[in-house]
């Protein structure tokens, strides 16, 4: 089996794409891993599937897989390469489409610049819907992570966030802590652990050590996450830029019950053809 594909970055964050509306593409956990194997095959933090929705309301269906070949929620970079794709495909001929994600729809939109705003929808913040294991909603709660209590906000975007406040990223225990966190009995559904150093009101720096995938150079739901924490502890403006490894997100948010809107490039690298 031959599938054309293209990889694309957001920012750093970097995907392996599919149409899977031009061509039948059904691939099993070990092919997507061995696809997401950076010595042994493409290599990308995740593979997404271009594909027909069945939802009247909505253009496209759009599916993410990690490197770990286990399909999640909602990746944010992920969903500015998707319009971008679509658009360059011919795919579609608007430049604000509606796309049905496994969270719900997003609504993507390719600005004059070349940069993509996305409507990421409403953070969640009660336990249930995160999923986390708590009693009740709170500002911060305190997990236990090696023996060490670490303060962190709990918000989904579509997809689970831990966010921790940090005094330097560059020095933060990403690595050694992240894996503890990401698989934290507290979070059933496991969790994206991000780590944000506050520079002022309207700027941070953001490292992610994301579920499935280890840390990566951005993650747009993260960006989304650590900047909705900030916010609701009034410790960030409305508006907030967020320096990555990969690139700058510009997340706003106006408080509770409203969209995170986010902006960040998406950039095609190459294309060509996988024989599976």
């Amino acid at each position: 089996m031959k599938l054309k594909f293209t990889k694309m970055h957001g920012a750093g964050n970097d995907f392996v794409v599919f149409d899977a509306i031009n061509q039948t593409v059904d691939l099993s956990a070990v092919q997507i891993r061995r696809i997401a194997d950076r010595h042994f095959g493409v290599g990308c933090d995740q593979l997404l599937l271009v594909e027909r929705s069945n939802n009247p309301e909505a253009d496209f269906r759009y599916r993410i897989f990690n490197a770990d070949g286990g399909e999640v929620e909602q990746c944010g970079n992920g969903a500015r390469c998707f319009v971008r794709f679509v658009v360059d495909k011919k795919l579609t001929q608007k430049t604000s489409i509606t796309v049905e994600t496994k969270s719900g729809l997003i609504k993507p939109l390719l600005e004059s610049d070349g940069r993509v705003t996305v409507n990421m929808g409403v953070p969640r913040f009660e336990p249930a819907e995160i999923p986390f294991d708590a009693p009740g909603r709170q500002l911060t709660y305190e997990i236990d992570v090696g023996g060490t209590n670490t303060v962190i906000s709990a918000v989904s975007m579509g997809n689970p966030h831990a966010v921790q406040i940090v005094e330097n990223v560059d020095t933060a225990e990403v690595l050694q802590q992240g894996p503890s966190i990401e698989r934290h009995a507290r979070f059933p559904q496991r969790v994206n652990a991000g780590y944000m150093q506050i520079l002022d009101r309207t700027h941070i720096k953001l490292r992610v050590f994301e579920r499935g995938a280890g840390e990566t150079l951005a993650c747009g739901t993260g960006a989304c996450a650590a900047v909705v924490a900030g916010i609701t502890r009034g410790l960030l403006d409305a508006r907030v830029d967020v320096q990555t490894r990969g690139g700058v997100l510009t997340i706003e948010w106006q408080g509770e019950n409203l969209p995170v809107m986010m902006t960040g490039p998406a950039e095609n690298v190459f294309e060509g053809t996988l024989e599976i």
